[in-house]
């Protein structure tokens, strides 16, 4: 399922969200994969309980909404939502592992980053 989000999904956004070149925006979506490269500055390089999403730096919760704003610029468009795709794969792809690993749930940035917003809001963080 993870990768065919990755590879064939992003074809059905090419041709919804860029039809007259629906191509070339397939293929620039292809290669905003590029930023898993940041899974090589990790030790271990693979971890398979470990979710990406908060933990490299491309991955980050600081990135977003850098990728965010890119949606605004017209040159960039195509590259923000092959980003923020990828992005929504990825949690897509750690939440079905947390289905089977809520110690790996537990450990994640993803439950930090919920109880961080829970305390913020004046709720009480619980598992």
């Amino acid at each position: 399922m993870h990768y065919s989000l990755h590879f064939a999904f992003p074809a059905v956004l090419a041709l919804v969200f860029f039809p007259l070149m629906w191509q070339t925006a397939y293929l620039i979506m292809l290669a905003t994969m590029l930023i898993d490269l940041d899974h090589l500055l990790a030790k271990p390089i693979f971890e398979p309980r470990r979710c990406s999403i908060g933990y490299h730096p491309l991955h980050s919760f600081y990135a977003v909404p850098v990728y965010a704003l890119l949606l605004l610029l017209p040159a960039t468009q195509i590259v923000a939502v092959g980003i923020l795709f990828h992005l929504f794969t990825d949690t897509v792809d750690c939440l079905w592992s947390f289905s089977h690993c809520h110690e790996c749930y537990l450990n994640s940035r993803i439950y930090a980053l919920r109880n961080w917003l829970r305390k913020l809001l004046g709720r009480e963080a619980r598992e």
